[in-house]
């Protein structure tokens, strides 16, 4: 039987009432509460004496018991308590019988499950909508962002709103003298650079363990190093940490600190872990184009990405498709009798045909995807996560675009083109990065050999 607290200026009165109707665990009060003494025990019913059944009073119960059905039961009927029976998860009876205190209880006990069901739905669509648009966060500061610190920044400030913590820091391995050392935190890091060895503090032992932790009493817990790191402004109570992994070992370490409301729980560390798999696709993303940019990565000519990038680009994506079981495509492009132009035209009118296919074939494909100038009058497209079946259509739809195009047309030219086109994708047709270019290849000098204006791909 449920729990009852009976409230009333005497033992007699409702309890007699329960006691008769098979409510035996009851706890008694001889008026109504000003705070809880039960809340690791609470009631599941709430039966009130309308002697005690002041309007002021019943709303300071639903203050302290909100999700607690409430009864008041009467001896006469009066129009002081008829505002009760419109009250939230509350009910009035007068001189009831057992079948009528027992139907009303079940029926405002299937309104406390609704409601409890109710609020849990609402907090599990807040929580997915700041999952969706926290990912929606990632995925744009991937595009966006060049500098890794801000871009890190930006991602963990949605990840602590997200989890209720106080604050955060990111450590990244240094691979050659295979420590850790603080990147990013959210709060201002005092005294020299925090530097840990493998092994040591609660970062340490996730990055020697590769395992993420919760620790939510750091004072109990030797592997806490509270002088290292050197935070200021967060005295820190409580840690959660989880490993950031690459294909070839350890990446880094992040750490949350104190969650706002109790100690972190383990749907906390599930979501966490999560949350690495994104957060090492941005760092390698950014550290990959930090690396890039120290190299010469542009086509003179056409400002597009050259061949040194375009090769270090699907290496990169054919480590993405084996970690994360996607596909790539890659497309070779080849403009028909492009000779004829430059026979015609002249070198210089053939080098600014190049410049405007190389745009139009930006205008025409995602942010995602790579264009490279591979060469000549030869140009690579790199579809990250697509199928080839979709890249197949993605490639009729620029050969049809650049046969209906007019070139040069401002300048008096109106030149017209076609363009052979191959496609392979890894891993569907393609056993390695250097297959995969080879199969592009072919596949676009079938087309060229044969029927040029056309589109072959090798599924």
């Amino acid at each position: 039987m449920p729990k009852v607290l009976v409230i009333a200026p005497s033992a007699e009165g409702p309890s007699k009432l329960l006691r008769r109707c098979g409510y035996d665990d009851l706890t008694l009060k001889g008026q109504i509460p000003t705070e809880r003494d039960d809340e690791e025990n609470p009631p599941d019913l709430i039966v009130v004496s309308d002697v005690l059944a002041n309007k002021r009073g019943l709303q300071r119960l639903e203050r302290l018991y909100p999700a607690v059905p409430r009864i008041v039961i009467s001896t006469k009927k009066s129009r002081r308590l008829s505002y009760i029976n419109g009250s939230h998860l509350s009910g009035l009876l007068v001189n009831p019988e057992c079948k009528d205190l027992k139907n009303l209880a079940s029926r405002l006990e299937s309104e406390r499950r609704l409601m409890v069901e109710n609020i849990s739905i609402r907090r599990e669509l807040s929580f997915l909508r700041g999952l969706i648009d926290l990912y929606s966060r990632i995925n744009h500061t991937i595009i966006s962002t060049e500098e890794l610190s801000k871009a890190l920044a930006e991602i963990m400030k949605g990840v602590k709103g997200l989890i209720g913590a106080q604050g955060w820091s990111i450590l990244l391995k240094d691979k050659e003298k295979e420590e850790l050392y603080l990147f990013k935190s959210s709060v201002r890091a005092g005294g020299k650079s925090r530097r840990l060895k493998i092994g040591d503090g609660v970062a340490g032992w996730v990055a020697e363990k590769e395992r993420p932790v919760i620790v939510n009493d750091v004072a109990n817990d030797k592997r806490f190093i509270s002088e290292t790191g050197g935070r200021t402004g967060l005295k820190t109570r409580s840690i959660m940490s989880a490993p950031i992994m690459e294909r070839d070992g350890l990446l880094g370490v992040i750490e949350i600190m104190n969650k706002k409301d109790g100690g972190f729980s383990e749907e906390d560390l599930m979501l966490l872990t999560r949350l690495t798999e994104p957060l090492a696709v941005v760092i390698e993303m950014i550290q990959m184009r930090q690396r890039m940019a120290e190299l010469a990565i542009t086509d003179d000519l056409t400002k597009l990405f050259n061949s040194r990038y375009l090769q270090r680009t699907i290496d990169m994506e054919v480590e993405r498709c084996n970690r994360y079981d996607t596909s790539v495509s890659l497309i070779f492009m080849d403009i028909d009798y492009f000779k004829n132009i430059n026979d015609n035209y002249g070198h210089l009118v053939g080098s600014k045909v190049l410049v405007e296919v190389g745009q139009l074939l930006l205008k025409k494909l995602r942010t995602v995807d790579i264009v490279a100038r591979y060469g000549g009058d030869e140009f690579v497209i790199v579809l990250p996560q697509t199928s080839p079946k979709y890249a197949t259509q993605i490639a009729e739809r620029l050969r049809k675009t650049i046969a209906r195009t007019v070139f040069l047309k401002n300048e008096g030219y109106n030149i017209r083109l076609t363009a052979s086109f191959g496609v392979a994708s890894y891993p569907e047709s393609a056993l390695s990065k250097e297959d995969l270019i080879r199969l592009a290849d072919e596949a676009m000098y079938k087309v060229k050999y044969y029927t040029r204006d056309g589109v072959y791909a090798i599924i």
